[in-house]
């Protein structure tokens, strides 16, 4: 293999003093190429045998986490490096991670190509970005998978081949056993496809750490139920159990770098079918709360059966809770689909995700769990509906409906991803995505590190 290039990254401003310093042959090869650091421009510099030994990379006005990512489509038969010098600079390892999420390829079905090797040091900075990466990959590959070959019992074998890795106690509540342990809402949620509904559950760590608990929404399919999705709408809902995905993710990248957590997953694994026995709208659910769910809409399943998974890992008194699910198209209308929503009660643990957010550039934004919409999900004839009284506030109405069933002392946040990309992007293909996961991430190593 031929020496690895080094890459220059170079701002706007940069650029012109950084060309100022070279060789005459440099400053005319870049100026003849029209490089002068834009943003998502790159220029590969030879030596004077023809080899290339330098790759410019254009970071426009600032840098940014994605900054380096173009390079990885360029296609050079030479792998690319940066400096010890690069690799010490946070923000420039930051940019290293971006470029690294460029590399990936969804090549389970078809060939998809190699992206240019950035060639990566072995160090525990290094190390830890790898792993985030990696985790990355793991969601992108779980929501990318169509559902004929990702469905319950397949979630329930990804999450296994983790707790087999790290040593983890792995269980799963299967069909009818689902209604002899109390969890009601996921049975009749997932009784009506010939894939049994199941409960996912996953511990490992030290008892006497702080305790953590993971929620992953798991509709591995979601034909909308009785009340049918639309067809254009229905194309996309392999990506429904994207909330099983982001937690799976985490929770081997927990275990992966040891984080001093006494952790449990739950994901409840269903697909949402239609059948003779399928559950109707009008229907009054249990739930392993004791509260009673009415059913506006079999399409908004997915916090039917959140709603017996929460009331689980509250038994246990968590320290911090969390969920992940693909909730609501309101989010979406809201925040538009690189923006996930957060909700919880919890001031302090509010500013904890806004600065974690911030120092990885892995955007977020809060929306309220307001009171006053709590109204809008009181029926007559139970606790609680599945879908609001009228059609807007979707988002914050979801969020207050899983509010039910987390107890009011419990440190909880909730997060409504859309975990798709719909374009493409340099480091960020069109498919299945992680939000917030970096995020999620660099709050809990602060919390508990």
């Amino acid at each position: 293999m031929s020496p690895a290039a080094r890459i220059i990254p170079l701002t706007t401003t940069a650029c012109e003093a950084w060309l100022a310093s070279r060789t005459e042959s440099t400053r005319n090869w870049a100026r003849a190429s029209g490089f002068q650091g834009q943003a998502g421009t790159s220029l590969a510099v030879p030596d004077d045998a023809g080899h290339i030994t330098q790759v410019l990379c254009g970071l426009g006005r600032r840098p940014s986490l994605f900054g380096l990512a173009p390079l990885a489509g360029l296609g050079l038969d030479v792998p690319l490096m940066l400096t010890d010098e690069d690799w010490a600079d946070p923000g420039t390892a930051r940019m290293a991670l971006g470029y690294r999420l460029a590399t990936y390829r969804f090549d389970r079905y078809r060939d998809q190509g190699q992206a240019t090797e950035l060639l990566w040091p072995d160090t525990p900075a290094a190390a830890e970005l790898d792993a985030i990466a990696r985790a990355t990959f793991r969601v992108r590959d779980l929501v990318n998978t169509p559902a004929e070959d990702m469905g319950p019992e397949q979630l329930a074998d990804a999450a296994r081949s983790l707790a087999e890795a790290h040593d983890a106690d792995f269980e799963t509540i299967v069909g009818d056993q689902l209604l002899e342990q109390n969890f009601p809402a996921i049975h009749a949620v997932g009784r009506a496809a010939t894939r049994a509904p199941r409960l996912i559950d996953l511990l490992w760590g030290d008892p006497d750490d702080p305790k953590l608990t993971l929620v992953g929404m798991g509709v591995c399919f979601d034909s909308g139920g009785l009340d049918i999705t639309p067809s254009a709408g229905m194309r996309l809902m392999k990506k429904d159990m994207g909330g099983a995905a982001h937690v799976i993710a985490l929770a081997g990248l927990i275990m992966e770098r040891q984080l001093p957590v006494r952790l449990r997953m739950l994901v409840p694994a269903v697909e949402n079918a239609i059948a003779g026995n399928a559950y109707r709208p009008g229907d009054i659910v249990s739930t392993r709360s004791g509260q009673t769910i009415e059913i506006g809409n079999t399409d908004a399943e997915g916090r039917v059966i959140l709603s017996d998974a929460l009331t689980l890992a509250c038994e246990e008194k968590p320290d911090l809770l969390i969920d992940y699910a693909t909730l609501t198209g309101a989010a979406r209308v809201a925040l538009g689909p690189d923006l996930p929503p957060i909700f919880t009660d919890d001031e302090s643990l509010s500013s904890a995700w806004f600065e974690a957010s911030r120092s990885v550039e892995d955007p977020l934004w809060r929306l309220p769990l307001y009171n006053g919409y709590d109204e809008m999900i009181d029926p007559k004839i139970a606790d609680v509906s599945n879908t609001g009284s009228m059609p807007m506030a979707g988002a914050i109405t979801a969020g207050l409906f899983l509010r039910r069933f987390v107890a009011p002392e419990t440190p909880w946040t909730h997060l409504d991803v859309y975990a798709w990309n719909p374009v493409d992007r340099p480091g960020r293909p069109r498919g299945g995505e992680a939000h917030a996961l970096r995020a999620c991430w660099e709050l809990l190593r602060r919390r508990f590190r």
